[in-house]
């Protein structure tokens, strides 16, 4: 009988392992190859060259089908031509009474010419969690990681921490990326989150 118990302990205990990797377990969100997984609202253009996620023409963003709730984002960036302005979008929806129009929810801001620059969190048209620092600048690559668990919302770009900022306005979403200005192109890969969800 012991044995028995002890058997179905252990079971049990495996169980929720593999349930806490499988959470924890890092999925993609861009094939390298087309725009399989995302969709378009507004007129930026949104095309795969080379294995890069590209944006460009205009005002608008590509969301993923996918949707989060807490979790831990990674991808590389960059931003270049003129009047240079993007971001990536975490918790995000489309708005209902204009889906073409800016989401609703957080934005981890990607922008070098501004005093809220690449590196501060953004709720729509406003600047509200500071970045301690500007690490980046047009023409460059540079890597974007992003937790949010709860309220609590933490930046890394180039693996140093920016900013940290609890905020609670936006509970779940879709990730998404911003084509802000003609003559500008926001350029993405290696785009990956695991859900921290619990």
């Amino acid at each position: 009988m012991k044995r028995i118990i002890l058997l179905l302990m252990i079971g049990l205990l495996m169980g929720n392992v593999n349930s806490i990797q499988a959470k924890s377990k890092w999925i993609s969100l861009f094939n390298g190859k087309n725009l399989t997984g995302w969709f378009v609202r507004g007129n930026a253009k949104w095309y795969v060259q080379d294995g890069v996620l590209v944006g460009e023409d205009g005002m608008g963003h590509i969301y993923t089908d996918a949707t989060a709730t807490d979790f831990e984002f990674k991808g590389i960036f960059r931003i270049s031509g003129e009047k240079t302005n993007s971001g990536f979008y975490f918790r995000a929806v489309p708005p209902a009474d204009n889906p073409d129009g800016f989401p609703r929810g957080y934005e981890a801001q990607i922008c070098h010419n501004q005093d809220a620059h690449t590196g501060w969190l953004w709720k729509p048209g406003t600047p509200t969690g500071k970045a301690t620092k500007l690490l980046t600048k047009d023409g460059e690559w540079f890597s974007y990681r992003i937790k949010v668990v709860g309220n609590k919302i933490q930046f890394w770009v180039n693996n140093k921490r920016v900013m940290t900022y609890e905020d609670d306005e936006y509970k779940s979403g879709h990730f998404a990326i911003q084509g802000h200005n003609p003559g500008m192109k926001i350029e993405a890969k290696d785009l990956v989150y695991r859900d921290l969800s619990k």
